[in-house]
């Protein structure tokens, strides 16, 4: 058996945070003037969770080993989580308890099925990720739309992309989102939530110590502990060839391992707007490009 990971910080950090942004008068209780902290106070929460003012402190102390899923269930309702919150207080509950697991390096390989999925897709970018954000997959459109992304300097020597080494390694990435914040706080978020996931890969633990250690950007939006599980919305680039492009976007669960988790997120155009226009200007230039066979060095 192998010891669980100490998250005993982020369990702490995520239930204060959580209870720091409700007020008395959201749950039903009386106001009672000034409050030395923003938010419900402890016995607050464990009054409307049912639970004992000791019992809750310990929990928020990191102590979570052993609840129970109704009492975590309790304390998620009290302290009017989102699904995507909810989720992760489970899996920081799962990843406290000890473990016969082994600590893992993330399997970035696809299948060639996926890949033969992607290429059959034209109109749309498509991209396929692991839960650290490396890219696995690309389709011959999202390869001529992120252009960018992949002649970045934060590409590794064996040409892989991560998306949050991107976004907060290379500044030219902020002229490339049209709103980098949002970007940014969705990339830590997604991060985040696998990190609890997966609380034994390495891989990520080192990815998220490097951008803590070397973006200021970074820091505090890790510190934040949102949490996002899937996301979908729209989403805007400014692509040096053929200007700003809105594309809506969805985010698709693969099954393509049961040992680490992938995904798949589709960009599109909204028909009849200036970017379809746009995309389907984009998606010639792959084909055309796709089509054209490789120079050898005897030519």
């Amino acid at each position: 058996m192998t010891h669980s990971p100490d998250n005993r910080g982020d369990i702490r950090d995520f239930l204060i945070s959580r209870r720091a942004r409700l007020t008395p008068e959201q749950v039903g209780l009386p106001g009672s003037g000034r409050r030395r902290v923003p938010g419900l106070r402890r016995g607050e929460v464990a009054v409307l969770a049912g639970v004992s003012t000791e019992w809750y402190t310990r929990l928020e102390k990191g102590n979570i080993s052993g609840v129970s899923e109704e009492v975590l269930d309790a304390v998620a309702r009290t302290l009017r989580l989102t699904e995507d919150e909810r989720t992760y207080l489970f899996d920081l509950a799962a990843a406290a308890r000890p473990s016969r697991g082994t600590r893992r390096r993330r399997v970035t390989e696809v299948p060639p099925s996926l890949q033969w999925l992607l290429d059959t897709i034209t109109l749309s970018a498509a991209v396929a990720t692991d839960g650290c954000q490396n890219v696995v997959a690309t389709n011959a459109l999202s390869r001529v739309l992120f252009a960018p992304m992949l002649r970045s300097h934060t590409v590794t020597a064996d040409n892989r992309l991560n998306i949050a080494r991107y976004t907060f390694l290379d500044k030219a990435s902020q002229r490339f989102y049209a709103d980098w914040d949002a970007a940014a706080t969705t990339t830590v978020a997604l991060l985040r939530a696998e990190a609890a996931r997966s609380p034994y890969d390495s891989g990520l633990r080192a990815l998220v110590g490097e951008l803590c250690t070397v973006s200021t950007e970074f820091r505090p939006l890790w510190a934040a502990h949102h949490v996002r599980t899937h996301h979908r919305g729209v989403k805007s680039f400014h692509h040096p060839d053929v200007g700003t492009v809105e594309l809506v976007h969805q985010h698709l669960e693969l099954p393509v391992s049961t040992r680490t988790g992938h995904a798949l997120t589709v960009y599109t155009a909204q028909p009849g707007t200036p970017s379809e226009e746009k995309i389907r200007r984009l998606a010639n230039w792959a084909a055309h490009q796709t089509r054209t066979p490789a120079r050898t060095t005897d030519e």
